[in-house]
């Protein structure tokens, strides 16, 4: 391969995007949140290992411990660690100032804010918060913190010279380790481009997977090094892969991905909900891939913020040819509900939309409603969620996600207004995780264990399930957004056996639906639905 050649990028490439050589999932991008997230999740698991390697080694044989804070480097590569560690603390010493300054002062205005005009609390905040904070409460006179989220992406506290992208070649599932435990380290398989996500010539690159570039041209987009050539090059191939898929049926087609992730096509128009999907490599269970994605894509709908059903790994790579972004609109400047659409521009998405409950949007033959997202969110006051209603011609498609239903009537409501759907797809992964493993950084001060465990984050149950199911007229009903695809685990590192409640209470419910007559089915790795 010369400088000269045109060629593509290979289907089998992983692309992880970085932010301080930690996957970067997408809290990692808001400037407060991933202050937070560092200060309180990342520094002190490296301390851990640093420390005592071998109790990480012993945590992750213990299968009660996945998904834990243990890093899943088999207790070696310590001195790396250490020196990420050190890295870390210069490279961020702002961003760790204002995350140990926001908890800090969160904290203190709890045991200080009893009611009482809060001007005078101003002057004890400390001088890094100054400007970018408002002190408010709530209408039960519960005090808390405000960021102008804007002013703080553009401040010092938006550390976008640590973002980077790590390329390197996969060639099975469950190649990596958990994301939100294991840093990504160098290693003599992988490539990493010191860049930040808004760069467009990383759409450059990721059109390569169809079409064939110099690739003198790529490298020097990359200022990729002499060093760095022996691992670049073989991400290439002179090979063409096929050409670009095009639905050009009659009425609707629905492909699952997997997970959450559903391609919705019509000749007018092509919707993805939730993007996460497979790279293209041999295997004996059958997946769409990347491969199988159209060349336009005029709507990606995101469901909420959790990071199983918004992957900056995924949606990075379809940039180039997404249209627009729709997303839930946040509480604005909340700790716990960061705005999406600000992420996502400052990643270098140039059309995101942001919709609240109700908004409407008007695509070729029908429409798109996001409608209110009840549940999985342990209780917290959390806007930016959306379930989304579909409506093509006579069809319609009802996508939920985790969306519980503690109250069937919101659904009456809605379809009384939008109609009633025919195809349900709803997740009913029941045995979430508790509050504090997500959004315990936030957290002025810790839950107490009885309350962490009630407020688990969590799909539908089958007794909500099969309210919706017995008041409505579906005539498809799909379990979907379980997590077990094998190419989510370094995601969700989440394994359901046969007899976990989860999966107890979707095989209930498939047969309910069926005993009526309803087409249903749990969703594994690979679907395809013809509506007519």
């Amino acid at each position: 391969m010369t400088g000269d050649s045109k060629v593509y990028l290979k289907p089998n490439i992983q692309v992880e995007p970085l932010w301080n050589n930690w996957y970067a999932w997408i809290l990692l991008i808001p400037p407060a949140s991933a202050a937070l997230n560092l200060l309180e999740r990342y520094l002190p698991i490296m301390k851990s290992y640093v420390a005592s390697p071998q109790l990480h080694v012993a945590a992750l044989k213990n299968p009660a411990m996945k998904g834990g804070p243990f890093i899943d480097l088999g207790g070696k590569r310590v001195d790396e660690v250490k020196a990420l560690l050190g890295q870390t603390t210069t490279r961020c010493q702002r961003v760790l100032e204002f995350g140990r300054a926001l908890k800090q002062f969160s904290s203190a205005l709890v045991e200080k804010a009893k009611g009482m005009a809060l001007d005078p609390i101003y002057k004890e905040m400390p001088d890094i918060l100054k400007g970018y904070v408002e002190l408010c409460y709530d209408v039960n006179h519960s005090p808390t913190v405000r960021v102008f989220e804007p002013l703080l992406y553009r401040s010092e506290m938006y550390a976008e010279s640590a973002q980077s992208i790590a390329l390197s070649e996969i060639v099975r599932d469950k190649e990596r380790p958990f994301i939100m435990s294991t840093p990504r380290l160098q290693d003599d398989r992988t490539v990493v481009l010191e860049t930040p996500f808004r760069n467009p010539a990383l759409d450059r690159l990721f059109r390569m997977k169809r079409e064939a570039q110099s690739y003198g041209a790529i490298r020097e987009c990359f200022d990729i090094t002499e060093d760095a050539e022996p691992r670049f090059q073989p991400l290439f191939t002179e090979n063409a892969p096929p050409p670009a898929p095009a639905y050009d049926g009659d009425g609707m087609r629905i492909r699952y991905l997997g997970h959450a992730c559903l391609l919705i096509e019509t000749r007018g128009v092509t919707i993805l909900v939730d993007p996460i999907v497979s790279y293209t490599y041999p295997s004996s269970l059958p997946r769409f891939t990347y491969a199988d994605l159209p060349d336009r894509i005029d709507y990606v709908l995101i469901t909420h913020s959790h990071h199983d059903h918004i992957l900056l790994e995924t949606l990075l790579q379809l940039r180039h040819k997404v249209k627009t972004v729709v997303v839930g609109r946040n509480l604005d400047g909340f700790l716990q509900d960061p705005s999406l659409q600000l992420a996502l521009q400052h990643t270098g998405f140039p059309n995101v939309m942001e919709v609240r409950d109700m908004t409407e949007i008007s695509i070729p033959g029908g429409s798109i409603t996001a409608i209110p997202f009840l549940g999985e969110h342990h209780d917290l006051l959390i806007q930016s969620r959306n379930a989304y209603l579909i409506r093509i011609g006579e069809r319609r498609v009802l996508c939920v996600a985790d969306s519980c239903n503690p109250e069937t009537r919101l659904f009456e409501h809605v379809f009384r207004w939008a109609g009633e759907p025919e195809i349900l797809f709803l997740g009913m992964e029941c045995e979430g995780a508790p509050p504090s493993w997500l959004y315990g950084v936030f957290f002025p001060r810790p839950l107490a264990r009885e309350v962490d465990r009630s407020r688990r984050s969590r799909g539908s149950t089958f007794d909500e399930a099969s309210a919706l199911v017995d008041r409505f007229h579906f005539k498809q009903v799909y379990v979907y957004a379980m997590g077990q695809e094998p190419w989510l685990s370094h995601i969700l590192d989440n394994e359901l056996s046969e007899e976990s409640e989860s999966y107890i209470q979707s095989r209930k419910l498939v047969a309910h639906c069926q005993a009526r007559g309803i087409v249903s089915e749990n969703l594994y790795a690979q679907k395809e639905i013809w509506t007519g």
